[in-house]
Parts: structure tokens; sequence; C-alpha cells
């Protein structure tokens, strides 16, 4: 699947262009804090070698699951498999990143009546009941399979195994100078927010755990995540 990066010249549905005001308030990132994070070189060698080894590993052991989830999804609504949308990648980089479809194709244009009910803090958007979501899409999304496209964005290296979860381009317009840190690391699969509970945690103690994760990431935390996160696969009560 090819995957390329892109630029903050996307103009967003509703005027103005959302990329070009992420640019612009990514600037209070300073140098020092990056340089403060930053870590050797060999970390960022032997964590792109579990990536890819990792990513490929994937992608032929769960390719049955793959193939399955993607007819079952096509007999279960209209619409394409796959869902490709925006995100904000290390250093305020643009990608495409894919899942699964788990809505119906409207889902963006019915999100403003469904606002109202919005049970995350901050500038996320989570519900327990989400009309939008297929039968299908429930499944997945409990079971995290729905993200398994996400694979070949780390095989492409615009995400890692393990990293923050990637956010929109508005999520990120609206973020502090402190949760905008989150952007010093690779977006990845999986991080603290997947196995401490996911929507049952609040958008700030989410951004903290970002945080924590920056500041604290090695090879050894690295390679605990990923053993931790099977275990979603099988149903996490925090997923939505």
């Amino acid at each position: 699947m090819g995957v390329g990066r892109s630029n903050f010249n996307t103009r967003e549905k509703g005027g103005g262009t959302q990329m070009q005001e992420v640019e612009r308030n990514l600037r209070v990132v300073q140098v020092d804090i990056v340089n403060e994070y930053k870590k050797n070189v060999g970390y960022y060698i032997i964590k792109r070698i579990i990536d890819i080894i990792g990513a490929l590993c994937g992608v032929l052991l769960l390719s049955p699951l793959m193939i399955v989830t993607s007819i079952w999804i096509k007999l279960d609504s209209k619409g394409p498999v796959f869902f490709a949308q925006n995100r904000v990648g290390q250093g305020g980089m643009g990608f495409k990143m894919y899942k699964f479809r788990s809505m119906c194709t409207d889902a963006e244009g019915l999100l403003d009546n469904l606002r109202e009910k919005n049970e995350m803090s901050g500038p996320m958007f989570k519900i327990k009941e989400d009309p939008r979501v297929t039968k299908i899409g429930k499944f997945i999304r409990k079971t995290s399979i729905d993200e398994l496209p996400q694979l070949f964005n780390v095989l492409n290296g615009e995400m890692s195994l393990v990293g923050p979860r990637p956010s929109l381009p508005k999520e990120v317009a609206q973020f502090t100078s402190f949760q905008k840190q989150r952007l010093i690391a690779k977006p990845g699969l999986t991080c603290y927010w997947q196995v401490k509970g996911r929507s049952d945690v609040s958008f700030e103690e989410w951004m903290e755990m970002d945080i924590e994760y920056i500041r604290r990431r090695n090879t050894w935390v690295d390679v605990k995540l990923i053993f931790k996160t099977v275990g979603v696969l099988f149903g996490d009560e925090g997923a939505r």
C-alpha cells in the first residue's frame, strides 16, 4: 500500500487552512525542549529495526484476519474497506493514516449533530454509543482490529509500533505548548494510553501519559508496551 507524506497545504472542510494554523502553533515547541528529550542514535536504529520486523511479522501473521475483515466490512455496509485520514506526525509532518472502516460513509457529515454528546474532554471526540459505527465496526473497534492497516504506515516510516497516537490537524491546533511536546516522537500504534484505559482516560491524562512516554522511552519500555498491547486484541473495555 503506497502511502506518501503530505505537507500542510491541505484545506479542510469549513474553510480556512487548518494545516497552516497547525504549523504556526507548532513553533511554540522550542528547540531546547526537543533536545531535552532527544535519544541517542542507537535507540532510533534499534527502534526502526523493531518496527520493520514487527510490522512485517504482523502483516504476514494477521493477513488471513485482515482478509476476512475486509470481506466482512463489504458485506456489512456500503462503502470502501479502508478509511484514510490526514493526521499529524512527528515534528508536525502530515500523513495519511489508514484504518479499516468502522463507520458509515457519511460519518464526518453527521459529526456536527453529535458534538453535544461528546464524552471526552479537550478537542477529541468520543462517545460510547456512537450511531455512526457499523455492526462490524463495534467489534473491530473493541478488538483494535480496525487499527491493523497502520502496520503499513509503520513500514512506510510514518508511524512506529510504539508512540503517541497520531492526532487530527484540528485537534493539534487546540493543543497547549505542553501538549505539543508529544509531536517530538513519531506517532505509534500503541502507547501508555492504549494499555491504561483508553477512552476511560481523560484527555488531559492522555496527554500527560504521552509526554511521560517521551521522557522515559527506551528500547525496553517499547518492547514491554508491544507485549502489553497484544492483550488488547482480545478485547479492551476502554476501546470505542
